[in-house]
């Protein structure tokens, strides 16, 4: 009798946990941080508890707002622990699959109920992935220049600072919106061999081309410099077309870090069984969330191939890119936009996100508060409106359109 009153009981508490943590609100939040806007998502469930995401389709975030509305028409009365389910209906329950717009809906909608989760249980989230596997997070910093001089001081400042992997953009050659990748390129490999002839082999260097370029224009750049001045190119071409990428990868020796563009574990893995990228700059925010990631973490891992996260964004991606980190074996750096010579971007605004990761030096502290470790100040963002954001629109010197 006793042990039947014992069991009704834990069938009560177990309706009661249930129905508390159904998912009450989905509500995303588009908002001015420092220079760009940022698309959080916010989930509350039946007893208050809530949670915070964020998108990654930068410039774009209306038309990833109106899916999370969308998705949340159907995820509102769900049990936001089931959180690979609701992965996977918000994914296969249209017969259009996938897409860049979906998944970075799908990116912030995980995130939160992580977040939630986390808090639920009173652990941080690098807890419900496995446990950390390091201590702090290292990071990447990133320098531009108007001159070649002026690049090198920067890096300078950076290696000052601690950090010992540095990333360039290529050099801008035009006016007007005009790119003209030939002109760049020069004067691009004479910036970043003067920055290997001062450092030596003690910095890891690397450049972000942002796809601007052609296969045969980044065989070109690349044999501009000695071997050994980079060790490693970004994103050079676009990713649409992974046979590009294995035709260029038969022309350079330079490592690729590719991967930042991916909406899925199905895209990555085509790069990765190729051999076509040795660094996966995977972002949390576009690919899936945690569900989606860890999976392509456990992918690369496979192919021996280290993380390199994308993490251009505010405090809410930092902090899931941070317990993503911590918790995969196969890690290298992570983008940061806070370094010494970054300051004046203001993404991570403490008066509007009080609580959030901390960088100390080059390195990311680990936070052991339950959830993200993430705290927004609703009142600040409730006045900070978005301003309307369209990327540049490059053209080449004839007046024909290229790659931002």
């Amino acid at each position: 009798m006793a042990d039947t009153a014992k069991h009704g009981s834990g069938v009560l508490a177990s309706s009661k946990d249930a129905q508390n943590a159904r998912i009450a609100e989905i509500r995303p939040v588009l908002v001015r941080v420092g220079k760009r806007n940022q698309l959080l998502v916010k989930i509350t469930t039946e007893d208050g508890l809530y949670g915070w995401g964020e998108s990654g389709l930068s410039s774009r975030e209306n038309s990833v707002a109106s899916t999370v509305d969308h998705f949340a028409d159907f995820l509102i009365g769900q049990d936001s622990r089931q959180i690979g389910r609701i992965w996977q209906e918000s994914y296969r329950s249209q017969y259009f699959e996938g897409g860049r717009v979906f998944t970075a809906a799908m990116s912030a909608i995980d995130i939160a109920l992580y977040d939630i989760l986390g808090k639920r249980l009173g652990v941080p989230v690098y807890q419900l992935l496995g446990g950390k596997q390091r201590d702090v997070i290292p990071s990447f910093a990133s320098c531009m220049g108007s001159s070649g001089e002026e690049l090198l001081e920067k890096a300078r400042i950076l290696v000052a600072a601690g950090w010992d992997c540095i990333r360039t953009y290529p050099s801008v050659s035009g006016e007007n919106d005009i790119f003209d990748p030939r002109a760049s390129l020069r004067q691009t490999a004479e910036e970043l061999i003067a920055i290997r002839e001062e450092f030596g082999r003690s910095i890891t260097l690397g450049i972000d081309l942002h796809h601007r370029l052609s296969v045969t224009e980044t065989a070109n750049f690349c044999a501009m410099m000695p071997r050994g001045t980079l060790d490693f190119i970004e994103e050079p071409i676009r990713a649409e077309n992974p046979d590009a990428y294995a035709t260029l990868r038969t022309m350079t020796d330079i490592p690729f870090a590719v991967g930042e563009e991916f909406a899925s574990k199905w895209e990555a893995g085509r790069f990765l069984d190729a051999g076509m990228t040795q660094y996966m700059r995977l972002d949390i925010c576009n690919i899936g969330g945690f569900t989606e990631a860890m999976k392509v973490a456990g992918w690369c891992e496979r192919h021996y191939v280290d993380l390199m996260p994308h993490n251009p964004l505010g405090p809410v991606c930092t902090a899931a890119t941070m317990h993503m980190s911590a918790a995969v074996p196969n890690f290298s750096w992570v983008e940061t936009r806070q370094s010494v010579v970054e300051q004046d971007l203001g993404f991570h605004d403490p008066a509007i996100f009080p609580v959030q990761p901390k960088l100390e030096g080059p390195v990311y502290l680990l936070s052991d508060a339950p959830g993200l470790g993430v705290e927004v100040n609703e009142d600040l963002i409730a006045g900070a409106s978005p301003e309307h954001v369209e990327p540049p629109h490059l053209r080449r010197p004839d007046g024909s359109v290229t790659n931002w």
